[in-house]
């Protein structure tokens, strides 16, 4: 894989409102690891890129009401096939992390790069959204050096009051064990 100005050039884009610029003295130095699925449980369709555009119907199901308004997004998102879908440029902010803290540094999307796999907490990840993001993890750290294994944690870690992913089903050292 490759980034050029920010953006994968092997993946497809789908640009999301949902982000703001950085920081000027921010420095992207960590990655971190969510899951989401939309219905809550449910995989396939497009309703992640729907939500991550502000185009998700709140009528279209019982769940998405309480969801419709917000405005959230992910740099990428990585489907059950390995598909990487990019919604934000990794130089600008994503609104991934919300209240959070890695290391001492709080509002962690000021410098860090947020990763959606489809999922659940405890719905196993498949082979091929670990090859994915493996593939993905060594682009980044490439363009972005201080990302090194130490600065790649799970949204869980990152608000740990509020949030409990990627879940238990994440296998941290597969997946580290895929990283050069």
């Amino acid at each position: 894989m490759h980034i050029s100005n920010g953006w994968l050039q092997e993946v497809r884009h789908v640009a999301s409102p949902n982000y703001n610029a950085r920081p000027p003295a921010s420095d992207i130095s960590l990655l971190v690891i969510h899951n989401i699925s939309l219905p809550p449980g449910e995989f396939g369709g497009d309703a992640v890129e729907r939500f991550f555009t502000n185009s998700l119907p709140a009528d279209e199901n019982p769940f998405y009401s309480s969801i419709a308004d917000m405005k959230v997004s992910a740099h990428c998102f990585v489907r059950r096939n390995g598909e990487i879908i990019q919604f934000v440029s990794f130089a600008e902010r994503a609104w991934h992390a919300g209240r959070s803290c890695f290391g001492g540094e709080t509002e962690c999307n000021d410098f860090a790069i947020g990763v959606e796999l489809e999922g659940t907490d405890s719905t196993p990840y498949t082979d091929e959204q670990y090859a994915s993001l493996a593939s993905l993890t060594v682009a980044l750290q490439a363009a972005y050096p201080k990302i090194t294994k130490s600065r790649i944690t799970g949204h869980a870690d990152i608000a740990p009051e509020r949030k409990t992913d990627p879940g238990p089903a994440f296998d941290w050292p597969r997946y580290f064990a895929l990283l050069p």
